[in-house]
């Protein structure tokens, strides 16, 4: 399956035969996502926790409560729509879909502007709820452009693309992990790709301009047999099987381990104060690259390797950061620590599931079914995983676990799942050719 969709990237071809319309919706895609992704994981991850906790005075268990709220109902409604989007056939629409994703950039462009003002707890919370309901629309519709914008063979690239622009733009963040500054960036970055995206509507519906003859061409390519059905789908029907929810069983193993993680790393400050929070720009900027190279490397293994050595790398290099965690804590209990190797071996594994995460969906599905697919995917791997992950997190806090006893339960996670691969390729190990 893998031999079929190797080779020269497609992109290379559209730049030598000067289609500059396919080119375009590259760019269009790529800045897309990567806006998107630099916003969930600076702007929800950060800001949120640093609006909860230092602007309103809540506890950090309370803030917790409040995000796995979002992680839950955003889950939620991308399912909703997800489907709904299948069951109507927009999924082979371009223009509904850049319709329904300018919504969404319009929503989170006014909750951002209004982020710094929240006042109260209840506030705090119908802000979590629009802004689930704007996450769960933006799933379904922005992945499924995958078919429209993405030729298959460019999948895997092009995801590396998405994930280098939008962790290098987040491990180099200049400012603090205040709500005040991410909404001043996110600003800066949503009114005028808003205002980009609101024109290609226009022009588009309007159906009289170079614009609307652009997105009309590319609304074609899901026809292509280049665009159209995944590197994984079977028989061309693209619809959820056993192979399929394996995968998400694995994406949903790495998410609940990095989130489980990140939720206390990211409360200690002997751990991110020499790295991510550092106050020189040079131990950012190696983050960043480190996001960068890793990226490259996945959209590589990604597009010429079997999945599953990407899932092996991915638990195993969460398991040795976890450990490479743990032993500074043991060792430098109350030191910050400037080297830079074990945020380094995090950004890699990051890097590493994040490409796999934008590029495994799409390649299950077919223009038909990928706005389902990808919800169901992200849902309950991603979302599902954040939420479960948090109420944990809470209830070891409350509990009061010591900070090096969360490190190795997490390393002992990723090693578990690692484990349960291994065990599955040795039974599975005669049928070799179906993968999962």
């Amino acid at each position: 399956m893998i031999g079929d969709y190797t080779g020269s990237m497609d992109l290379f071809l559209y730049i030598r035969a000067r289609n500059w319309p396919a080119v375009a919706g590259y760019g269009l895609f790529v800045g897309l996502m990567a806006v998107g992704y630099f916003y969930n994981v600076t702007f929800v991850q950060l800001g949120l926790k640093d609006l909860g906790e230092r602007a309103l005075g809540l506890s950090p268990a309370a803030v917790a409560q409040q995000m796995a709220v979002l992680a839950l109902l955003t889950g939620v409604v991308a399912l909703v729509v997800g489907f709904g989007m299948q069951r109507r056939g927009w999924g082979t629409s371009l223009l509904r879909k850049l319709q329904l994703a300018l919504a969404v950039v319009l929503v989170q462009t006014g909750l951002t502007a209004v982020s710094p003002r929240i006042a109260s707890s209840p506030q705090f919370l119908l802000w979590i709820v629009i802004c689930s309901l704007a996450l769960g629309v933006g799933v379904p519709a922005t992945f499924s452009l995958t078919t429209d914008l993405v030729p298959v063979r460019d999948r895997g690239y092009v995801a590396a693309a998405i994930t280098a622009v939008a962790y290098f733009a987040a491990a180099a963040f200049p400012g603090s992990w205040a709500i005040d500054s991410f909404s001043r960036t996110m600003l800066w970055l949503m009114v005028p790709g808003a205002l980009g995206l609101g024109g290609i509507v226009a022009l588009a519906s309007s159906g009289r301009s170079f614009v609307a003859v652009w997105v009309a061409e590319l609304s074609q390519h899901h026809r292509q047999t280049r665009f159209g059905n995944g590197r994984f789908v079977t028989n061309g029907h693209g619809h959820i099987d056993r192979r399929f929810f394996g995968f998400v069983a694995l994406m949903f193993g790495i998410f609940f381990v990095d989130s489980l993680g990140f939720l206390r790393i990211v409360d200690t400050p002997i751990l991110v104060d020499g790295a991510w929070q550092a106050a020189q720009q040079s131990p950012r900027l190696i983050i960043a690259m480190t996001h960068v190279v890793a990226a490259l490397v996945a959209g590589v293994m990604y597009t010429y390797l079997d999945e599953r050595h990407l899932f092996y790398w991915i638990f195993t290099l969460f398991a040795l950061t976890h450990l490479s965690y743990t032993f500074r804590v043991w060792l430098l209990p109350e030191t910050t620590v400037a080297a830079l190797g074990t945020p380094m071996l995090y950004a890699t594994a990051v890097s590493l599931y994040t490409v796999v995460n934008f590029a495994l969906w799409s390649d299950f599905s077919t223009p038909r079914t990928i706005s389902g697919n990808t919800a169901v995917g992200v849902a309950l791997s991603g979302w599902t995983a954040t939420f479960l992950s948090t109420a944990l997190a809470i209830r070891w806090q409350t509990q009061g676990m010591l900070l090096d006893e969360h490190l190795r339960w997490v390393q002992a996670l990723a090693l578990l799942f690692l484990l349960a691969m291994l065990v599955v390729a040795v039974i599975r190990s005669p049928d070799r050719g179906n993968g999962m």
